[in-house]
C-alpha cells in the first residue's frame, strides 16, 4: 500500500497540469514560477479535488493507476479481485461509489470518502418556522385581523393566560406592518414589566416576519417620547406615563393620536377605567377611528359586577374572539390535554382567623370590589396564617424548582422572603418598592436555569407581565373577589411543556374562610359569557 500523496508525487509535468488546469498553471507561472514545480502543483491538485473523487474518476483513476510500480499494481489487483495483466484490469475495472470495491481502493491508497458521511438531502421534509403560532393561535389571529378591517374596528382578543395573547398579538401586529409601510402601532401596559415583556417579544416577532426595519421606542419609566414621533414601526407606552403627558400637555398624545394605525391596550379589562378610557379616546377617536385590540385572559372588570362588565363590552362594542376548539366545550380543558397549558392541582388551605370580622367590617365587605384593605393587612400580621404559608412554600421546594408567592402586602412579601432566606432558601421580596436594578437582577436570576428551588416572594408587580415560564408552582396568599387578579396569579405558574413550561402544576390558594372563595381556571374563562 502506498499512500495517495505519494501516488500523485509520481504524475508527469503533464497530468499535473491537467489537474490544476493548464490555464491556472500559467498564470501561476506569471506570478511565481516556483509556484508550478512538481511538488507544488501536486499539493495544489489534492486541494482541489478530493483524493476519493479522483479515484472515482474512471479517465482519471486510470491515468492515476499508472503511476504504480509493477509490484504495487499486482498487490491492488489481487486485493480487488482482478486477474490478467495487472494494469488493464486497474484500467478497465468499474468502480462503484459505496461498493465494496470502492473501499478496498480507498484503504489501498489510506484515502477517505467524506461523501459517504453527508446525508442525502429528503425528497420531503417539513420546515418550521422561527417564530410561528400555534393552530388555536393561528385561528385566533385571523379572526382578529377580520374584525379589525370592519365596522366597528374594535375587538378584544380573549385567551386564556399561558396560551400565548401576547405572541398572537404580535403576528397580528406584524401582519399590519407588512401590509402598510410606513405604519405605526402603539402598545398600551400599565407596568413596566409588561411594557418590557411586549418589546422583547415584539424583537423576536419582528426578526422571524418583518420585511423591513421599523423602529422600537420605550415610553415608560424613564424613558421619553422621541420626537419628530416616528411613522413606521412600534411605541409601547405605559399607560401612567402617557397620562401624565397628557396632564400636563396634549402635544404629545396629540402628535401619536394623528398618525396612530393600530393601538392596543394589554389587560384590557383596565380600559374602562376613567383615566386609561381617556387615553385610549384621544388616541382612536382623532380623525378617522383608529383600530384598537384589547387583550385580555378574563374579559371583565370583577367577579360579581355586572353594570362594569357591560361597561366593558359596550366599551369594546361586544366584538370578542374567543379561543375556540372544536369538540372543547372549555378551550382550556383543550390547552391542557395538548400541553399548552400545564395540569394544575389546586390545593385549597382553609385557614380560620383568631377574631371574627366586625359588623362595619363585615358591611364593607358587601359593599367593596375587593377585600378590604384593613381586613388584608390584618390578615398579612397573622403569625398561625404565615406558618401555614411558610410550610407550604418548603413542601412545594421539595417537588419544584421555581414558586411564586403572592403575599398580601408589601411588607407580608418582605417578612416572607426573610424568613425563607433564613431557612437556607434562595428567597426574595418584590414589590412596586423594589429598586428597579434590584429586580431585574432578581428576576433574571429566578429566570436562569439551574437545580436549586428559588422563591420569589410578590406582591404587586408580577402578577402580570412576568415571562418565567419554568415557574411551576404557586403560593396565593393574596386574599382577592377580583377573578381577574386571580387568574393572572395562577397564570404565573401554568405553562405547558408545548410553551416552555411544565407537564403539571401545583397551585395552592390560602382560602380564609370568612372572606369568599376562589374558582378555577376553566370557570374563570366563561365568567364573563353572559355580557358579551
Amino acid at each position: 500500500m502506498i499512500t495517495f500523496d505519494e501516488l500523485i508525487s509520481r504524475a508527469s509535468d503533464q497530468l499535473l497540469q491537467e489537474l490544476v488546469g493548464r490555464k491556472t498553471v500559467r498564470l501561476l507561472a506569471g506570478l511565481d514560477a516556483s509556484l508550478t514545480r512538481p511538488e507544488r502543483l501536486s499539493e495544489i491538485a489534492i486541494g482541489l479535488r478530493a483524493p476519493a473523487d479522483m479515484l472515482l474518476d474512471k479517465k482519471l483513476r486510470s491515468e492515476l493507476l499508472m503511476l504504480l510500480r509493477k509490484t504495487e499494481a499486482e498487490m491492488l489487483a489481487q486485493r480487488l479481485g482482478l486477474s490478467g495483466d495487472p494494469y488493464e484490469a486497474l484500467a478497465s475495472m468499474k468502480v462503484r461509489r459505496s461498493s465494496s470495491r470502492a473501499s478496498e481502493l480507498f484503504e489501498f491508497f489510506t484515502v477517505s470518502d467524506d461523501s459517504e458521511w453527508r446525508p442525502v438531502p429528503p425528497s420531503h421534509e417539513s420546515v418550521a418556522p422561527f417564530h410561528g403560532l400555534f393552530p388555536h393561535q393561528r385561528l385566533a389571529a385571523r379572526k382578529v385581523l377580520a374584525q379589525l378591517e370592519q365596522d366597528p374596528h374594535r375587538v378584544v382578543l380573549h385567551m386564556p393566560t399561558g396560551s400565548g395573547k401576547t405572541r398572537t398579538a404580535m403576528s397580528v401586529i406584524c401582519h399590519l406592518l407588512n401590509q402598510r409601510e410606513p405604519s405605526l402601532v402603539v402598545w398600551l401596559a400599565h407596568s413596566e414589566e409588561l411594557c418590557e415583556q411586549a418589546v422583547e417579544e415584539f424583537g423576536r416577532a419582528w426578526a422571524a416576519r418583518g420585511i423591513r426595519p421599523v423602529d422600537v421606542q420605550r415610553w415608560w419609566g424613564p424613558h421619553s417620547l422621541r420626537l419628530p414621533v416616528t411613522k413606521d414601526g412600534l411605541i409601547v407606552a405605559g399607560l401612567a406615563k402617557v397620562y401624565a403627558s397628557a396632564c400636563k400637555s396634549h402635544e404629545e398624545i396629540g402628535l401619536l393620536a394623528g398618525r396612530v394605525n393600530l393601538v392596543v391596550m394589554d389587560e384590557a379589562h383596565q380600559a374602562i377605567a376613567p383615566t386609561y378610557k381617556l387615553i385610549l379616546d384621544v388616541l382612536t377617536q382623532a380623525g378617522t377611528p383608529t383600530p384598537l385590540l384589547g387583550l385580555t385572559a378574563t374579559p371583565g372588570r370583577s367577579w360579581n359586577d355586572v353594570d362594569e362588565d357591560e361597561r366593558l363590552a359596550e366599551f369594546f362594542s361586544r366584538q370578542k374572539v374567543s379561543l375556540e376548539v372544536e369538540g372543547y366545550g372549555n378551550p382550556v380543558r383543550y390547552l391542557i390535554d395538548e400541553g399548552y397549558l400545564a395540569e394544575t392541582q389546586f390545593i385549597q388551605l382553609d385557614y380560620t382567623a383568631g377574631s371574627e370580622l366586625s359588623v362595619e367590617e363585615l358591611e364593607e365587605l358587601r359593599e367593596s370590589l375587593d377585600i378590604p384593605q384593613s381586613i388584608i393587612e390584618s390578615l398579612a400580621a397573622d403569625e398561625q396564617r404565615n406558618l401555614l404559608i411558610l410550610s407550604q412554600t418548603e413542601s412545594m421546594c421539595r417537588r419544584h424548582n421555581r414558586i411564586i408567592v403572592f403575599a398580601a402586602t408589601k411588607d407580608h412579601a418582605v417578612v416572607l422572603a426573610t424568613v425563607l432566606r433564613a431557612r437556607g432558601y434562595w428567597s426574595y421580596a418584590v414589590t412596586g418598592e423594589t429598586p428597579t436594578n434590584d429586580r431585574a437582577r432578581i428576576i433574571e436570576t429566578f429566570r436562569t436555569a439551574s437545580d436549586e428551588p428559588r422563591v420569589i416572594v410578590n406582591y404587586g408587580v408580577l402578577t402580570t407581565g412576568f415571562d418565567a415560564p419554568q415557574t411551576s408552582a404557586a403560593v396565593i396568599a393574596r386574599p382577592t373577589k377580583s377573578l381577574v387578579l386571580f387568574s393572572q396569579m395562577v397564570g404565573r405558574a401554568t405553562r405547558g411543556e408545548k410553551a416552555g413550561g411544565n407537564r403539571v402544576a401545583e397551585i395552592a390558594t390560602v382560602v380564609d374562610t370568612r372572606l369568599p372563595g376562589f374558582c378555577n381556571m376553566s370557570q374563570a374563562f366563561r365568567n364573563w359569557e353572559d355580557v358579551w
